[in-house]
């Protein structure tokens, strides 16, 4: 495990999956998580990667896990890809992570910051320039990414306001632990977790919001190679917004699959063995066979 250290001081956990005897690994996969949960949720993801041959490395979001700032808050729509773009550096300059293809995973408010990241290359094609925090990666995977939060009318209205009033007064996310799974033991784990919270505030809301927005407005654009796999039954976000973004994307890059019965964390659902099995392929026929 390590600490990373962003430009404003706050702290970010970071940990590393990797089994002996894989070198040279296939490459490394970057897990970026969900709101109001932590990296070490990811173990049995990560270990069945291992067996495909990949490093794994994860961290904690800031407001989240073990990494330091205030929960469920983010200190501007930004700061988040800024973070990520930290944890990149950092695995390129290590001698055995740097080695090799990098593909992000990003699940439910993590495949908008994954997705948003990537969104970012898509500046200077369009003759803009290229943000700050924007890295190059070889591959990306979004897992029920939240690009449409399946806001009502009303619910826009109020994060309007909160936004002018109190951005960082955090809340209550108002989504149940019996959304995530429909595994009775995850939700219990879940529920007990110490550092699983359900807190948001509106200047994160906001950045989730308007990072799906644009992530679906570049989904013709798009130019790095992706699998999406997304919940057809899921009540934490929107599939429209994976369904938007697979109709308009283009189909020779951008890999998709609804699996319609499945509740949320689709890697932790009962047919989770399909997922994975999604997965593999999608990574083999990509990088080679584990």
């Amino acid at each position: 495990m390590r600490t990373l250290r962003c430009d404003d001081g706050t702290p970010l956990h970071w940990r590393q999956w990797s089994k002996p005897g894989m070198e040279p690994a296939r490459g490394t996969l970057l897990i970026v998580h969900g709101l109001g949960e932590h990296i070490g949720r990811y173990e049995a993801l990560a270990a069945r990667l291992n067996s495909w041959g990949w490093h794994v490395v994860g961290h904690d979001q800031r407001g989240h896990g073990a990494s330091g700032g205030p929960r469920g808050d983010s200190a501007d729509g930004e700061s988040m890809l800024g973070d990520l773009a930290l944890v990149i550096d950092e695995l390129r300059a290590d001698p055995q992570l740097g080695r090799g293809p990098l593909v992000l995973l990003g699940h439910s408010m993590g495949g908008l910051v994954a997705a948003r990241f990537v969104a970012g290359g898509l500046a200077a094609s369009s003759g803009g320039q290229l943000p700050m925090w924007f890295r190059p990666i070889d591959a990306l995977v979004l897992s029920s990414p939240a690009l449409d939060p399946g806001m009502s009318v009303l619910q826009r209205l109020q994060l309007a306001l909160g936004v002018a009033l109190v951005p960082h007064l955090a809340v209550s996310n108002g989504l149940k632990s019996k959304w995530i799974s429909r595994d009775a033991a995850v939700v219990k784990a879940y529920d007990h977790d110490p550092l699983v919270h359900d807190r948001l505030t509106p200047i994160l809301a906001r950045a989730i919001v308007d990072g799906g927005e644009l992530v679906r407005q570049h989904a013709a654009d798009w130019a790095v190679p992706t699998l999406l796999i997304w919940a057809g039954s899921d009540r934490c976000v929107a599939p429209a917004g994976s369904a938007e973004f697979a109709a308009n994307a283009p189909q020779a890059l951008v890999t998709t699959h609804c699996f319609e019965a499945l509740f949320h964390e689709i890697f932790n659902e009962p047919e989770r063995e399909q997922v994975f099995g999604r997965l593999q392929t999608w990574l083999a026929g990509r990088f080679g066979a584990g």
